[in-house]
């Protein structure tokens, strides 16, 4: 009988790549394993299977250099790898070690070798169940078990983590070794940072000595606990239930405060410990993650930025050319003019046009030249504009001001203090308390969302343009959010109102980085005045995509669609909660639809909502932002979907915990810092 030890590992792992190469007091971790797994006694040969994805060519280059054979098959399809390394070797017994177990202990592997033999069985290992500590996992199966489970299971899962089927399909005589203590709460593999900090310490303690026994480990984590704290928290087998998006994040919040650049697209405001996180692909109104699962988003669909959907194709192509013929050079890019003009078309009253990428820099800009052209610098603002020390300033000395505006909790650190009392929030149709912010301060700008949650009331919006024209305030309206949505332009052409100033963000290069500040003549002239300038503001993929984006948008309509696609979801969602006897509150533009649940769990049931939709392949919370791809028969498979979770939520209001029901923290509602 030929024993073949397979050791699986490669450079590509996402929580912490290139980990089986990081050295451990000067020598490979994997070589380490290497050595250590060598003086077991029951072993005819050792071999390492990796994948043929090229950054493993350094790993196999070393190991081969250590006279160990290298085989080398699928990056996903582990078990793949593994039927061609029994094939190579002619083995008869396959024992399963995985390249992140360098404290891989060769006592416990020849006493598994010993039991499987004796017990004469298809599979044998010490993890099921799971008495020793984490990171001396040993599996030993027949070689034509393995290809038996190969040919009766195609899942995935099965295939990607290679010893499944063998264990649960129930087809297969095993064993197992115990411990007589359960230790499987102690952490000694090596998947994370902390992870590797833990190993290296221990090889430091017992160094030059590679050869230790896992009861020394046991002893040393006994009498200096301190050695082993950093990875104390990280569950058991966590990668074999974390999808590749959930590993990245992990890794993220490492080396990106945070985790990303976007508080709203954290993991945790959506489904904590279980969202996908990252994309591989989008196209439509689908998304796929980088496992390849696709989805239907009936949830924010970039943040808004993609109402004609992701991808679109005269969108992409015309931004492909842009790219042919260069998008930087010393010169201007001429679309930049083409742009400025197709928004004067769209907005009259407008004379001038400055371009950005982001919508906290076009808001930024707006208030510099605001401020310039007034000649005052103290700002009333109304709703959401960004994260400048400009517009956080509001929050200095008091973090309630902010909080019916942004997210609560988020503190004004790191703004000058000098800036307090430079802007003065006020509330959506409270024209009174407006009023008494410019008879008490004097006030040279007022910027605001022309709606967001509600629309106007009384003549709100009329009754601030006449009050600013009579006080010689310039009046912007923010509409990074609003615009192309609901006309054709800002959604201040629906109420027959007009600013001084408009930002256009989000929808205006469906999906390409686009702003653009808008406005009179006398007000923009300003920017001459002061210094507003950035080198990749001249890019032309910007203006290239909102050229062709406006062009699409005049031509299907896509205004018309997405808002009557949004009234219809906001009458099914108050239907779904009318049959099943709940509570709702909708809000929102009908393309930015919204609603809550008016409970106190109304968090933990957007949590619910979103892990349940998830699992029948929908990104879905209690907001849809729409786009013209959201067909009849994509919002009918939507409530399809959503309406069983709605009856769940009505039997937690009759008494079921909904806490029960959820498989990771409720999700986040406001500004949290993330570890």
């Amino acid at each position: 009988m030929k024993i073949v030890a397979v050791v699986q590992a490669r450079m590509g792992s996402t929580r912490l790549p290139n980990k089986v190469m990081k050295p451990v007091g000067g020598t490979a971790m994997i070589e380490l394993l290497l050595a250590r797994l060598a003086r077991a006694q029951h072993l005819d040969e050792i071999v390492l299977a990796t994948s043929t994805d090229p950054r493993n060519l350094p790993l196999v280059e070393h190991i081969q250099a250590l006279g160990y054979r290298c085989v080398r098959g699928s990056e996903d399809d582990v078990m793949s790898r593994y039927l061609l390394a029994g094939h190579e070797t002619a083995a008869d017994v396959l024992v399963r070690i995985t390249g992140d177990c360098p404290l891989v202990d060769p006592e416990l592997v020849d006493q598994a070798v010993s039991r499987f033999i004796q017990a004469d069985v298809d599979y044998l290992s010490n993890v099921k169940p799971a008495t020793y500590p984490d990171g001396l996992d040993i599996e030993v199966f027949r070689f034509s078990a393995l290809q038996r489970a190969a040919q009766e299971t195609d899942s995935a899962f099965d295939h990607e983590h290679v010893t499944p089927y063998l264990r649960e399909s129930g087809h297969f005589s095993q064993a197992s070794v115990e411990h007589k203590e359960d230790l499987s709460g102690l952490r000694w593999t090596v998947d994370e940072p902390a992870d590797f900090s833990v190993i290296e310490r221990v090889f430091a303690y017992f160094s030059p000595d590679r050869h230790f026994t896992w009861q020394q480990v046991l002893e040393l984590q006994r009498t200096q606990p301190q050695l082993f704290a950093d990875n104390h928290q990280l569950k058991r087998n966590e990668g074999a239930v974390m999808g590749t998006g959930q590993k990245l994040w992990k890794r993220a919040k490492q080396v990106i405060p945070g985790g990303n650049m976007l508080l709203s697209k954290r993991a945790e405001m959506f489904l904590p410990e279980q969202w996908p996180a990252y994309f591989s692909k989008a196209k439509g109104c689908q998304v796929w993650d980088l496992d390849g699962n696709e989805y239907t988003d009936m949830f924010i669909m970039g943040i808004g930025t993609n109402t004609l959907g992701y991808g679109d194709p005269e969108v992409d192509d015309a931004v492909r050319r842009t790219i042919d013929s260069g998008n930087m050079s010393t010169f201007n890019c001429p679309e930049e003019v083409y742009l400025a003009e197709k928004l004067i078309e769209i907005h009259p009253w407008a004379d001038m046009v400055r371009f950005a990428r982001s919508g906290g820099e076009a808001n930024a800009i707006a208030i510099r030249i605001a401020r310039a052209a007034s000649g005052r610098d103290k700002v009333a603002i109304c709703g959401y504009h960004g994260w400048h020390d400009w517009y956080l300033s509001a929050n200095l000395g008091d973090d309630k001001n902010l909080a019916g505006h942004l997210l609560p909790g988020l503190e004004p650190k790191g703004v000058p203090a000098n800036l307090r009392g430079t802007v003065f929030p006020f509330n959506y149709n409270n024209f009174a308390e407006l009023q008494a912010l410019v008879d008490n301060h004097d006030i040279g700008v007022i910027k605001m969302e022309v709606s967001r949650n509600s629309g106007p009331e009384d003549n709100f919006l009329h009754k601030v343009r006449q009050l600013a024209t009579e006080r010689g305030i310039v009046l912007i309206f923010d509409e990074c959010t609003s615009g192309f949505r609901q006309t054709f332009g800002g959604l201040h052409k629906l109420y027959g109102v007009e600013p001084d100033m408009a930002m256009f963000g989000k929808a205006l290069g469906n999906g390409y980085a686009i702003t653009a500040t808008i406005g009179r003549r006398e007000v923009m002239e300003a920017a001459q005045s002061t210094f507003i300038s950035s080198t990749f503001w001249t890019e032309r993929i910007g203006p290239t995509a909102a050229l062709k984006t406006l062009e699409v948008m005049q031509r299907v309509k896509s205004w018309e669609s997405i808002t009557q696609t949004g009234l219809d979801i906001t009458t099914k969602w108050q239907a779904l909660a009318q049959k099943h006897g709940l509570s709702i509150s909708t809000s929102g533009l009908p393309a930015l639809t919204g609603f809550a649940f008016n409970s106190p769990d109304h968090l933990a049931y957007k949590t619910l909502i979103t892990q349940e939709m998830l699992a029948k392949g929908y990104l879905a919370g209690t907001s849809v932002y729409v786009c013209t791809q959201h067909t009849p028969a994509v919002v009918e498979g939507y409530f399809g979907a959503l309406d069983p979770i709605f009856a769940l939520i009505k039997e937690c209001e009759e008494g079921r915990s909904v806490q029960e029901l959820l498989k990771g923290p409720v999700c986040h509602g406001g500004f949290k810092r993330l570890n």
